[in-house]
C-alpha cells in the first residue's frame, strides 16, 4: 500500500490569493457548494472550481501515468469514483479505446453537463454505495471525493472500493502532516467533511483493510 502521487502531471493551481476570500464564505454559501451543482462547478471560484471545463492539459498525461503504473491493457476495466463531467474517462477512452469504463458521481449537474462522448459511461450515485459487482474493475480511482463524506461514510466508501476492485485502486484525499498544511486545508476547503492528519488516514486504511495506493492533498 504505497503512497504515490499519480497526479504529479496535473497542473498546479495558485490558491494563496483566494484563501482570504474562501475564509469569508458564509455558512449558507457552503451549503450551496455542498450541493455540487452549477455554483460549485461553474460558478465563482470562491464557491468551488470556478469553471469546470475539459482541456487535455489536465488528465491526458495523468491517464498515461496510470496506464503505465498499473500496466493497463487494451481490454481493461476502469471505474472513476467521483467522475464529475467525465474528463478523465474521456482521456482514458482516447488512450485505451477498447477498455470498459464507468464513472459515478453524486452530481446531477455534472451528469446533465458531461462530455457527450462518455455519457454512456456515467451514473449518478454515491461513493459509499457503488452499484457494481464484486471484483468488477481492474482499476478503481477516486480523486477528491470520499473525503466529502463523514468518517463513517469514508470507511464505507473504502470498503466499496475494495469490494469492486480486482486489486488495484488509487485514492487521493485531504491529509496534512503539520499545522501549516492543516491550516491551509481548513481555510481552503468548502465541501470536505473529513480532513485528517496523514497518520490517522493510515489508521483508517488499516481498519477497513484498504491495501491500494494513495496520496494526499496538503493544500
Amino acid at each position: 500500500m504505497p503512497e504515490v502521487d499519480l497526479l504529479r502531471s496535473y497542473p498546479k493551481t495558485k490558491r494563496q490569493d483566494l484563501l482570504q476570500t474562501r475564509e469569508n464564505v458564509s455558512e449558507a454559501e457552503r451549503i450551496i457548494a455542498k450541493q455540487f451543482g452549477q455554483e460549485y462547478f461553474d460558478g465563482p471560484r470562491r464557491l468551488g472550481l470556478g469553471g469546470y471545463y475539459y482541456h487535455p492539459k489536465y488528465f491526458k498525461q495523468v491517464v498515461r501515468d496510470f496506464a503505465d503504473y498499473y500496466s493497463l491493457g487494451s481490454n481493461c476495466s476502469i471505474l472513476d469514483v467521483g467522475s464529475g463531467k467525465g474528463f478523465m474517462l474521456k482521456d482514458f477512452r482516447d488512450l485505451l479505446p477498447d477498455s470498459f469504463l464507468r464513472g459515478i458521481d453524486i452530481s446531477q449537474y455534472c451528469y446533465d453537463n458531461c462530455l457527450p462522448e462518455v455519457k454512456d459511461c456515467l451514473l449518478i450515485g454515491s461513493c459509499d454505495d457503488l452499484p457494481f459487482q464484486e471484483k468488477e474493475f481492474d482499476l478503481v480511482i477516486s480523486i477528491a471525493t470520499i473525503h466529502n463524506l463523514d468518517l463513517e461514510g469514508v470507511k464505507q466508501s473504502l470498503r466499496e472500493i475494495i469490494r469492486v476492485s480486482k486489486g488495484n485502486s488509487y485514492i487521493k484525499v485531504n491529509g496534512f502532516r503539520n499545522e501549516a498544511e492543516k491550516n491551509a486545508l481548513f481555510r481552503w476547503n468548502l465541501v470536505a467533511e473529513t480532513i485528517l492528519p496523514v497518520n490517522q488516514w493510515l489508521e483508517v486504511f488499516d481498519e477497513v483493510g484498504y491495501q491500494g495506493d494513495y496520496s494526499f492533498f496538503a493544500t
